[in-house]
């Protein structure tokens, strides 16, 4: 039965189209030197402040579903609970509590993977982002699946490991692989044979997403499973000899295999099993493809070993991928998108490839498709595939071209839009071109603002998660930009625990309103149920409350 809104008695909705804006990776902080999105020239976003009601939006931790407070938001979570109106335990505390409850060891799946590599005296192989980034895995679950594995009697062990250096310090590699190799060895003995067997940068190897490059993927398979790529004796002299010959950050170093003897120590074979250990979807889905579809025709595997596979979370709960997985994913339901359909609302999603799966599938609860073929239209504008800071626009202009486009087209009710701008390029720890990425935001901002303003609309203007907001690590006492020892700024390229703002851009309706006082209180699961009351519709009881207040 579809899900439908009832009428308000009191406001019967925007005259136009209403608009939700997402700028991706713009929080609000501190003007200070690590702040591009202050040091960039914004007239609009300035204006907004200034002149139209706002509040700022808690977009990390609890807010969105994710273990603690500690915890920077993502876009993958940060988009479920703006398209949810309501917050999810997600995959960072959902795998956590199955490995502390012992859910997933005793797992069907988790079983057989185990009993796959005993029965056929093969090698247990995992492989995902190695750090405590939490936002696509986390170490932890790592080492208690290892530690478990040994108390199962698994003989051999081989690790896989895609160097973060995005969600955490960007040179900080060495400071997880040198404890890890000292907690490998500890575990390591006459029957429990475990190493690091390759590796590479997540930027340049296995963590595509949205299929926007899947010679990614294509790189990662020969070094994982083929172990085919430059040689080294471990995971450290790697990342060093990298670093030195080509001045790289983390997320961008070439692959790489560890070897003895010059043989790889670790290529994927017929009999093995592979857990791949990442809990967060968007790039896990390809490199599952790549495992688990026979026939998958993007690039040649050249040997297509016959595994047990396994994804820590299922990526796509509608085309099931992968076939199999450890720990369920949360069950989103009665979202925006549903509620729209069911209510004969029509809907555009847009954006860029690299945000587009934000808007649709990470917006609909994990939903791949539509409610409504009717209703709903999605537009994928491709993206480039370039290093982002070198064209830190985008395709923002194009975005923009589209959706004022398919505003005065007259189709659309209800329009949501992702910028990626601020995330991508902030991601690069380049200063200069994420300033630039914010201004060139900035500038679409007015061109799609007049258009609202011109069918007598409305908009709402947030974002997921904070990142070109503080590109330098700062010292936690004093707010100062951390040094290098050549006295520049310490880059930061992870995402940031600082609000978002939401401004509400109405010059037609806005006396049938008012905002809430902003105590702190709201979050991005606030959003959906502002957005249908901008709509003329009252706010379904399971869902956070509105940001406004209709009088």
């Amino acid at each position: 039965m579809d899900k439908k809104l009832t009428k308000l008695n009191s406001f019967a909705g925007i005259e136009g189209p209403v608009v939700t804006i997402v700028m991706d990776g713009i929080g609000v902080a501190p003007a200070n030197a690590a702040n591009a999105v202050n040091a960039a020239y914004t007239p609009t976003l300035d204006m907004l402040a200034a002149k139209y009601p706002h509040v700022n939006l808690k977009a990390h931790g609890t807010a969105v579903g994710l273990p603690s407070d500690d915890d920077m938001g993502n876009s993958e979570v940060g988009h479920n609970a703006l398209g949810a109106g309501q917050v999810f335990a997600q995959g960072a505390k959902l795998v956590s509590q199955s490995i502390e409850s012992g859910k997933m060891f005793a797992s069907a799946t988790w079983q057989e993977l185990i009993g796959n590599v005993k029965a056929n005296a093969s090698t247990l192989h995992f492989l995902g982002l190695f750090s405590d980034g939490n936002v696509h895995s986390h170490i932890d679950h790592l080492k208690a699946m290892l530690v478990q594995a040994k108390k199962e009697g698994v003989n051999k062990v081989r690790i896989h490991i895609l160097i973060d250096g995005r969600d955490v310090g960007e040179t900080s590699a060495l400071e997880y692989i040198d404890p890890f190799e000292a907690f490998i060895a500890e575990l390591r003995d006459a029957s429990y044979d475990i190493k690091i067997a390759s590796g590479g940068g997540r930027m340049q190897i296995t963590m595509d997403r949205y299929e926007a490059n899947w010679a990614m993927v294509e790189l990662g398979w020969k070094t994982h499973v083929l172990g085919e790529g430059r040689q080294f004796a471990t995971a450290a002299e790697a990342v060093k000899t990298y670093r030195e010959e080509l001045k790289v950050i983390d997320q961008d170093l070439p692959p790489f295999v560890i070897a003895e003897g010059g043989k790889p120590v670790g290529t994927v074979n017929d009999g093995d099993s592979v857990i791949f250990y990442n809990f967060r979807g968007d790039r896990s889905i390809e490199i599952s493809k790549a495992f688990d579809d026979e026939n998958l025709g993007k690039f040649d595997r050249v040997r297509y070993p016959k595994v047990v596979y396994a994804g820590m979370l299922e990526y796509d709960g509608d085309l099931h991928i992968p076939k199999k997985y450890l720990v369920s994913p949360p069950e989103i339901t009665e979202t925006m998108g549903e509620y729209l359909a069911g209510t004969g609302v029509s809907q555009l999603a847009i954006s860029e490839t690299q945000k587009y799966g934000h808007v649709t599938y990470f917006w609909n609860g994990n939903k791949s498709g539509k409610f409504s073929e009717e209703l709903e239209t999605y537009i994928e504008i491709p993206s480039d595939v370039v290093p982002f800071e070198q064209r830190p626009w985008m395709k923002c202009a194009e975005i923009t071209d589209k959706l004022i486009e398919c505003l005065e087209s007259g189709k659309y009710k209800y329009l949501r839009v992702n910028f990626p701008n601020g995330d991508m390029v902030g991601h690069t720890g380049s200063f200069l071109a994420t300033q630039i990425s914010v201004e060139a935001l900035d500038l679409q901002l007015a061109r799609i603002l007049a258009v609202v303003d011109k069918l007598r609309g409305a908009a709402l203007i947030t974002a997921d998660h904070g990142n070109a907001d503080e590109m330098y690590e700062l010292d936690k006492k004093t707010g100062v930009p951390k040094a290098n020892k050549d006295g520049s700024f310490k880059a930061k390229t992870s995402h940031t625990l600082n609000p978002v703002p939401c401004y509400i851009y109405d010059n037609y309706s806005a006396d049938k309103y008012e905002i809430k006082a902003d105590e702190g209180k709201f979050g991005l699961s606030n959003v959906a149920a502002t957005m249908v009351n901008l709509l003329g519709y009252e706010v379904p009881a399971v869902w956070d409350e509105s940001v406004i207040k209709v009088k």
